[in-house]
């Protein structure tokens, strides 16, 4: 069988080259042409085009691209319509790939969509097209096949990547007297894009002065190193680069800017608190648009305000001293770890990867067949 997969940006090729694999177990004749990365590259096939030549992160940086992106757009349709594959697989990134589901289903070639659009979030309009063009959706949050349900839209949920990725991960032995920590670890996780830290780090690592008993040791994204943290957190802080969940196993607590990171904490089993800080203009917008009551995925997930979410004007350094203090020991360290396990029962077990290769590949073969 030959699949098409499109994915927009880093953590799209992770997901993909996983998936890939997965494909591959179920279906060894598979033949793969895609949008993505060194690693979807890595799991074999042709790549067309690299993500990084497509990363337009922001509302600015998309509108002073949009024919970059429509010159993208057309290589893709036009690269499906001579390959004509058995199934086109999506990852997430709707904007672009919403336009290439509808082209798709224009031609009769089924699409597979994995990792849902989070158009519970925002713009729930994009649920027609969801629904008019995608052949079986593939969800990694417990909760969305209940709200895709609502709209008649095929779907399954098929566990979440981090625990795959988690599962997968052993700690250093030693790490800590490697890295020359003694004393217990506060981690800091300001987030993976530059307003991101902009915004939360400069406070997160100002609280170091109120914790002496503790190291704080940023867990740095991707791209950006210890200079360039130090000189963003405005004050010299520890930085850790590319070993995000060696920190986490070895945290006591954690300040987590909202994202995958709130997930991966948790799953770490380490007590957290959620900040978040944007410009005000952006801060209005978002109000006026995101229907979520709580912006971490551990608090929608459970459905309730588990870790406190401090956002915008609540993220002060007096508010992030308190539910810091109170989650390193008594009763809401334990509420939290508590949560923990209840979050652990829904995510259920590894696997998402075999999961959803299983029902594509079983899918897909059974409409070739007919």
């Amino acid at each position: 069988m030959r699949y098409y997969l499109v994915a927009g940006e880093a953590s799209g090729d992770l997901h993909g080259s996983n998936l890939m694999r997965a494909i591959l177990a179920k279906d060894p004749d598979a033949q793969f042409r895609f949008w993505g990365g060194d690693l979807m590259q890595a799991a074999g096939g042709t790549l067309v085009s690299h993500y990084k030549n497509r990363a337009f992160m922001g509302l600015w940086e998309v509108i002073s691209n949009l024919r970059t992106i429509a010159r993208f757009l057309e290589q893709a349709k036009k690269d499906i319509r001579q390959w004509n594959p058995d199934a086109l697989i999506l990852i997430d990134n709707p904007g672009f790939n919403m336009r290439l589901a509808r082209f798709a289903s224009e031609l009769s070639i089924p699409v597979h969509y994995y990792i849902a659009p989070k158009v519970w979030a925002w713009n729930t309009g994009r649920v027609k097209g969801i629904k008019k063009y995608v052949s079986h959706l593939y969800s990694i949050l417990p909760f969305e096949p209940a709200f895709f349900s609502k709209f008649q839209v095929p779907v399954d949920y098929v566990g979440n990547p981090v625990l795959d990725a988690i599962s997968a991960y052993s700690a250093t032995p030693r790490w800590k007297e490697q890295m020359g920590i003694e004393k217990p670890i506060i981690a800091l996780l300001p987030g993976s894009r530059r307003h991101e830290i902009a915004g939360t780090l400069p406070l997160m690592a100002s609280l170091q002065t109120r914790f002496k008993e503790y190291q704080f040791v940023v867990a740095a994204a991707p791209g950006y190193n210890r200079d360039r943290i130090n000189q963003m957190a405005g004050t010299p802080v520890m930085v850790v680069e590319n070993d995000t969940y060696n920190v986490l196993a070895h945290a006591s607590a954690a300040m987590v800017a909202s994202g995958t990171a709130t997930l991966e904490t948790a799953i770490f089993n380490v007590p957290q608190l959620v900040c978040y800080r944007v410009s005000p203009i952006t801060w209005w917008i978002g109000k006026k648009v995101i229907k979520v009551k709580w912006v971490s995925l551990v608090n929608l997930i459970l459905g309730r305000e588990l870790v406190r979410e401090l956002l915008q004007h609540n993220f002060n350094q007096a508010n992030c001293e308190s539910e810091l203090r109170s989650l390193l020991a008594g009763p809401r360290r334990n509420e939290v770890l508590n949560g923990y396990r209840e979050l652990n029962g829904l995510l259920g077990k590894p696997g998402a990867s075999e999961n959803a290769a299983e029902l594509m590949v079983s899918r897909i073969k059974n409409l070739h067949l007919n």
